[in-house]
């Protein structure tokens, strides 16, 4: 009998939990094998595969789908009719604009070329100082009936601007590229996809960023609500650059509508004539869907026009150089004018020994050439692991060297445009002999294209054997020079050395066969961004990252949750959970004091805070102790 006990109670259990699991294993199996028997016979692969066709059926449905579930049917088609200018590829007869002799020569005006032909396209009419103010006076009336729209009216305002950019793609194009001399490729991927992308993603998650959020309310409010609404600033003023001027204008556009503001945008004195189509395209989009006009006005001048801009608005975001930013934001102290700022970057690309040059060649070329380098965050360091650096030169040379120039809307078939900044040119010569002098190889390129002496053209160039004195290594290039820097002994730390030595910090990226070998280095790169083992402009087609940097590229975000929420003031709010509560003053610290009132707080602390149960029942003792008649 001692050696066989009678089974208790917890034994039955555990045999009864045995023979269930068993059961439920068994159930698990046979579906897994019945699964993957259907599979196999129907779908032709196994269990695991489905399944993971599934799972990025769910995903791709979740990035691409969402949006699709809003209600497209019902936006209004916009038409804006475009003239020989906007829509032609060929402007035969034209005269070709002189900047030397013509740029300046008046204040009132701001004369408009092609870049590539040197076609001189008219003037647009100068703002002045009075002009910026009363569009701004008119914006606050518009912000105020907007702010009151519903997220809805909102979204469809979006949709029917992406509605129109995905109907007249072709001619959106045509006109950046008159405008900056980029090719059509360039601006298909750097003025409307991201466009595109961004108004899908406000579309889709922006309201959720700005509704009201619910925070906890801490131990003394435990009887209230606590919430941070996002209110509209009111007036936002933008001043973008001239490299990509399509969406330089919606980019901000976007964000400032959604977050219930108007927006007066400051587009650069070198890309003023594209304003006139896009300001159409603006307006008619605002009227169908019964928006205020004046939501969104261009301000068209030189720094005069800024400077009021600045003044006058309720937030600035700026891009551009880091001398005009500093500018910006001095004026804006004299307002207390909050500013975002984007100065740019001098981005390194890190390629390690593991890397494979040759698979590389076509992204570092058009990470390097993309809109002929005029990028805020593109790459323009190449850092290099010597053990692959010859190799790593002769393919990239290769590829540059098989791609032609010429004006974009000439032919199909042209890889690099023209450069929009005339004063920039002389730049690029100035960093390519400046490297020359002190032991730069000078691979292709090097010098402006002899073949169009009348348009503003630069050769694609590589650079080898860069190093860190040279001017090229220190200031921002922001055109179609590629360098490229040696990383002696193979070394980790000192490609990153090399990476951080540099006043800017926008992005960033870093490639290697292993993976996480790369993203261990982009975890110490000095960036606001950074991408493993792909081009650092990649972060820019995920339009819920924040975009933006730190030492001379600037501070404050766009894009994102925190691009929406950054045109907004925070206003904290608690407020009772039932209405009937009412705030009341213990009598210990009411007034007149009782003298109770420093025994009473004291007792407060130990019996919220208190660091063991005791502490905390002595603190309750304590209370009511204080709170007894004196």
């Amino acid at each position: 009998a001692a050696r066989n006990p009678p089974s208790s109670s917890a034994h039955v259990f555990f045999h009864a939990f045995l023979v269930a699991s068993a059961r439920v294993m068994g159930f698990l199996t046979g579906t897994i094998v019945a699964v993957d028997t259907f599979t196999s016979k129907y779908l032709g692969c196994d269990a695991v595969v489905a399944v993971l066709l599934i799972y990025a059926g769910v995903r791709l449905w979740r990035w691409l789908g969402q949006d699709m579930l809003s209600p497209h049917s019902d936006t209004p088609k916009v038409i804006v009719v475009p003239g020989e200018e906007e829509s032609s590829k060929e402007l035969p007869g034209r005269r070709k604009f002189d900047y030397a002799k013509e740029w300046g020569a008046s204040k009132s005006s701001v004369p408009c070329w092609d870049p590539a032909t040197m076609d001189y396209l008219g003037e647009v009419p100068a703002h002045s100082a009075d002009d910026v103010r009363k569009a701004v006076a008119r914006a606050r009336v518009a912000q105020q009936k907007w702010a009151e729209s519903s997220f809805s009216k909102r979204r469809q305002l979006l949709r029917v601007i992406q509605r129109f950019i995905l109907e007249n793609a072709e001619t959106i194009a045509t006109v950046a590229c008159r405008e900056s001399g980029k090719t059509v490729i360039d601006a298909m991927v750097g003025e409307i996809l991201v466009t595109l992308e961004k108004l899908r993603w406000v579309t889709v998650y922006g309201e959720q960023y700005l509704v009201p959020e619910y925070r906890d309310s801490g131990l003394m409010n435990m009887h209230k609500t606590s919430r941070v609404e996002w209110v509209p600033v009111g007036v936002v003023g933008a001043i973008v650059p001239w490299n990509y001027p399509f969406h330089n204008v919606f980019n901000p556009l976007i964000a400032a509508l959604f977050s219930g503001n108007a927006i007066i945008i400051k587009v650069s004195e070198y890309a003023s004539w594209s304003t006139k189509y896009y300001g159409q395209i603006i307006k008619r989009c605002l009227e169908a869907v019964g928006a205020p006009t004046d939501l969104v006005q261009f301000a068209i001048g030189y720094s005069d026009t800024g400077c009021t801009l600045v003044s006058e608005v309720d937030k600035v975001i700026f891009v551009g150089s880091v001398g005009v930013g500093r500018k910006v934001m001095e004026h804006a102290s004299q307002t207390l004018t909050p500013v975002i700022l984007e100065l740019g970057g001098k981005d390194p690309f890190i390629v390690c020994d593991d890397a494979d040059p040759k698979e590389l060649a076509q992204l570092v070329v058009r990470g390097a050439f993309q809109n002929m380098g005029q990028n805020c965050a593109g790459p323009e360091r190449f850092i290099v692991y010597d053990k692959i650096y010859e190799e790593f030169c002769k393919h990239v040379t290769d590829l540059v060297k098989s791609m032609r120039q010429g004006p974009a809307l000439s032919s199909d078939f042209i890889d690099c445009g023209a450069c929009v900044h005339p004063p920039s040119l002389e730049g690029y010569q100035r960093f390519v002999d400046d490297a020359v002098s002190k032991g730069a190889r000078v691979l292709t390129g090097g010098k402006r294209n002899k073949e169009f002496p009348a348009g503003q053209f630069f050769e694609p160039t590589v650079l080898a054997d860069v190093t860190e004195d040279m001017l090229i290594a220190k200031e921002e290039t922001f055109g179609p020079i590629l360098s490229i820097f040696r990383v002696e002994g193979n070394n980790d730390d000192e490609a990153i050395r090399l990476a951080n030595n540099c006043r800017f910090a926008l992005s960033s990226c870093a490639h290697s066969g292993d993976q996480q070998r790369a993203a261990r280095i982009c975890a110490k790169l000095e960036a606001g961004m950074s991408s493993v083992n792909d081009v650092e402009g990649t972060t820019y087609l995920s339009q819920s990252l924040p975009f933006g940097g730190f030492k001379d590229s600037g501070f404050g975000r766009f894009a994102g949750p925190e691009g929406l929420r950054g045109l907004c003031n925070e206003r904290a709010i608690v407020q009772n959970r039932v209405a009937f509560l009412k705030p009341s003053i213990p009598r210990p610290i009411a007034y007149p004091a009782n003298g109770k009132g420093a025994a009473f707080c004291i007792a407060l602390n130990q019996l919220l805070y208190g660091c063991t149960v005791t502490a905390r029942l002595r603190g309750i003792v304590d209370i009511i102790f204080a709170s007894l008649p004196a």
